[in-house]
């Protein structure tokens, strides 16, 4: 018996430091939910409320448009760093007691991590590929167009330093974070490591694409071909 669970101990793939560190590190959870709330107060909601620090423009119709916005986005944030605290707790393995019909059942990982995965990818995107590209636009190479129908007037510069000095980097750290947790949440919810090394190969290429699509569209003014 002893002789058969080395053997097996041999023949088990070993495991990297990536696939070590996020099997057994659960505070990127907590760091990520940490992060989304100061985002969502100190920069969503601040300007919901008429906050000026941070804001390089004058926008068209603040009270119906923009403060609206950053208010929902500041909620939705806050929501995607109480969902990251899910992925680590007992809690966000079981339907909750008040659904009614499902309650108590347990919760299909797929449901939880395929949304955490986008947002991930997005996140990264959005923060990677706006570092690149108010670089580039500091740097004189490429020019950024805004839509003129939401903002009366912008300081086209002192945005691209508050994106690449302030916002950017928090899309990048969140999403950082986000992948960790997820990576986290992957192998304790019982995938296999062949399945979780495929996985995040796809993903890394899916990752890469989605940036470089972000900095295509915004280097070469097609944003609006692929908004929705």
């Amino acid at each position: 018996m002893q002789q058969t669970t080395m053997n097996d101990m041999a023949l088990a793939p070993k495991q990297s430091t990536f696939e070590r560190f996020t099997k057994r590190a659960v505070w990127p959870a907590y760091a990520g939910c940490v992060w989304a709330l100061i985002y969502a107060v100190f920069v969503r909601f601040y300007q919901a409320a008429g906050g000026a620090i941070g804001m390089s423009g004058q926008p068209r119709n603040p009270e119906l448009g923009f403060y609206m916005a950053s208010y929902l986005a500041g909620v939705l944030i806050m929501i995607c760093g109480f969902i990251l605290l899910g992925l680590v707790k007992p809690w966000g393995r079981t339907v909750p007691a008040w659904v009614p019909w499902i309650a108590g059942k347990p919760i299909h990982r797929a449901i939880i991590l395929i949304p955490t995965l986008l947002c991930t990818a997005f996140l990264l995107a959005h923060g990677a590929a706006g570092i690149v590209t108010r670089a580039l636009f500091l740097a004189g190479i490429i020019s950024i167009n805004l839509p003129e129908q939401y903002w009366i007037d912008i300081d086209l510069h002192g945005m691209a330093l508050w994106d690449l000095l302030v916002y950017e980097p928090w899309f990048l750290v969140m999403g950082l974070l986000s992948g960790l947790t997820a990576a986290h949440y992957a192998q304790a919810s019982g995938i296999s490591l062949s399945a979780l090394r495929r996985g995040t190969a796809l993903y890394l290429i899916f990752a890469v694409l989605l940036t470089t699509l972000f900095v295509c569209s915004i280097a070469f003014d097609f944003v609006d071909k692929i908004s929705f």
